[in-house]
């Protein structure tokens, strides 16, 4: 068995140094050099291995399965989700469907600027708050490039979007899998106990940024005057978002957040729509601007460039004689089928027959990855005493939220006209779209579960920790390592959330806001994750243009996570009292 050390070079922050070179690597590439997502993820997957082996003594029949497990779970379930939602996006524009939307949207308004306020924040936010991973990225940039949005800036106001709704997504799992993890760290055996402080603690930092996002937004678009010209519909957005997130987040738990959220959010925003419209609908360089109220009086949205759709050149149908419902009823038939997929965990105690959660997992297949699966030994801090490292791979065949949504949309393409054998030729267009993407995404994952069986990934956690008074500042971009590495906030949580607590615990810090800032500091790391980048840069036909995306992403992301730093440092010492107890001893 390989027992992880975390300062193999005798300091933990010289190790720190060394630890961090498969990230520089891939910022570099991405940043600097501007490389295709694909080759810059396979670099640092080669970087991982070699540091795991020479500078960890890692043994390389466990770095090379820990790559594989890592490109595993990389294609099931993130990559799985990402080919199904753009699956169902692709029909939408097939069958027509989409032109309805695109005009229901811009009988709405044909401003751009609050066109992204309704699809990427609010319409992102339901997404991710019922299926989560790339789904709302992939689906969001995919409907503002099919709109007429600059591609990268559709693909880049997703990313952005999708922070706020991120620590609550796909039904409160990121947060419920740190209460069970932190449970029996704290000393409490009542995991919803512990659940439901750090949503309370979670629900009182990202209500601020849900305020502030949509101006972020619209700044990244149009600059410091034209976000103040349609103040209000930022304020209308973020405030509804945000009070509604607060709300729910302390006083009913996790699960409902953003759901919940993105709803109240949407009726705002249509309301607020029905009473005002700015002077002029602001539009990009390359189309006339329109003046007016912005309704369908302003003019017809354009149509995608070149006449084609941003997701892979399917031609859209025609949108004659289809109601603004039959347009919508897709998104209706997701929803519906999501919630229905999830029912289970929204009301327990479901007789068995009509619990189609329980159902679902009954072909869930769960086995030890061969050759990994604890043949790693986690020491102390990281966890309370030496324990085995698991690696269960779980194949939940049914319940996964990517067989969930290809489900969806097979029953949304028959609901839309579209039989077998166009639903076949559509996925096939849509597995050639991301066959890139594919690549990127196996090879992030692998070098992310490389970095954290051979202890890479905790020594960074720990070079951070070791600071102190300024530990609550820095938790937050702990939390923004494990995102950018694995995509996913749920991971971020896995991997680092029981090591925060213990070192609250050490230093006199909640353990619930050491917690709570791992998952609201990981959702700022979101809009900068390689395997985001890939699946905003597919959505929009983009492929190969990451680094771009990349450089107009990382300095909000940079920006979001010091000012979540310096939240949780005023929560901490200035106003402690707003911190939850999770109980235990």
């Amino acid at each position: 068995m390989f027992e992880q050390v975390y300062a193999p070079l005798g300091n933990v922050y010289v190790s720190a140094i060394f630890a961090a070179i498969p990230i520089a690597v891939l910022l570099v590439m991405l940043g600097v050099l501007r490389t295709a997502a694909h080759w810059a993820a396979l670099a640092g997957l080669a970087t991982s291995l070699l540091v795991a082996l020479f500078f960890y003594g890692m043994p390389a029949d466990v770095a090379a399965s820990s790559a594989l497990y890592g490109a595993a779970f990389g294609l099931f379930p993130i990559v799985w989700i990402v080919i199904n939602a753009l699956f169902l996006h692709n029909l939408t524009v097939e069958t027509g469907r989409f032109d309805v939307v695109r005009d229901s949207l811009a009988s709405l308004t044909t401003d751009r600027r609050i066109q992204a306020l309704i699809i990427a924040f609010a319409f992102g936010a339901l997404l991710e708050g019922i299926a989560g991973f790339g789904a709302p990225v992939a689906i969001t940039a995919a409907v503002m490039a099919s709109l007429g949005f600059e591609p990268l800036y559709a693909a880049s106001i997703a990313l952005l979007a999708n922070t706020a709704p991120v620590a609550f997504g796909s039904l409160g799992v990121p947060v419920i899998t740190l209460g069970g993890l932190v449970a029996p760290i704290v000393g409490n055996p009542d995991a919803n106990e512990v659940t439901n402080a750090l949503s309370a603690m979670v629900g009182r930092q990202l209500p601020l940024f849900s305020i502030i996002v949509p101006g972020f937004m619209v700044y990244v678009m149009a600059g410091w005057r034209g976000m103040t010209q349609i103040m209000p519909a930022v304020l209308t957005a973020g405030l509804s978002f945000a009070v509604t997130q607060f709300v729910v987040a302390n006083f009913v738990g996790p699960a409902l957040v953003d759901v919940l959220a993105s709803l109240v959010c949407l009726g705002a925003m249509v309301l607020l729509l029905r009473v005002w419209q700015p002077g002029t609908a602001w539009r990009f360089e390359h189309e006339p601007a329109s003046a007016g109220s912005g309704g369908a009086a302003s003019g017809e949205a354009p149509r995608a460039y070149g006449g084609e759709t941003g997701t892979g050149g399917g031609r859209s149908g025609s949108a004659r004689g289809i109601s603004p419902f039959q347009g919508f009823l897709p998104y209706l038939i997701l929803v519906i089928v999501i919630i229905l997929s999830r029912i289970g965990d929204l009301f327990p105690g479901l007789p068995p027959a009509l619990n189609f959660t329980e159902l679902l997992n009954l072909a869930t297949v769960e086995f030890p990855w061969p050759g990994l699966h604890e043949q790693v030994v986690r020491v102390s801090p990281i966890v309370p005493e030496p324990s085995p490292y698991p690696a269960i791979f779980t194949l939940n065949i049914l319940s996964a939220a990517g067989t969930v949504v290809l489900f969806a949309a097979i029953v949304a393409g028959f609901a839309m006209g579209a039989g077998p054998g166009t639903q076949l030729r559509v996925y096939l267009r849509t597995l050639d779209q991301l066959k890139l993407a594919t690549l990127t995404i196996a090879a992030i994952l692998a070098i992310a579960f490389v970095m954290n069986y051979s202890g890479a990934t905790s020594t960074l956690g720990l070079a951070f920790a070791g600071t102190g008074l300024l530990f609550p500042f820095f938790s937050a971009f702990i939390g923004w390592l494990g995102v950018f590495l694995s995509g996913s906030d749920t991971s971020s949580n896995s991997l680092f959330g029981p090591m925060q607590t213990v070192t609250a615990q050490q230093l006199g810090v909640e353990p619930a806001l050491a917690g709570a800032t791992n998952s609201s500091g990981g959702v700022m790391g979101k809009m900068i994750s390689p395997q985001n980048l890939t699946v905003g840069a597919s959505a929009i036909g983009q492929v190969g243009r990451e680094a771009d995306i990349f450089r107009l992403t990382i300095k909000w992301s940079l920006v979001l996570t010091t000012a979540m730093g310096i939240l949780a440092m005023i929560q901490a010492y200035l106003i402690p009292w707003i911190i939850p107890s999770m109980g235990g001893g």
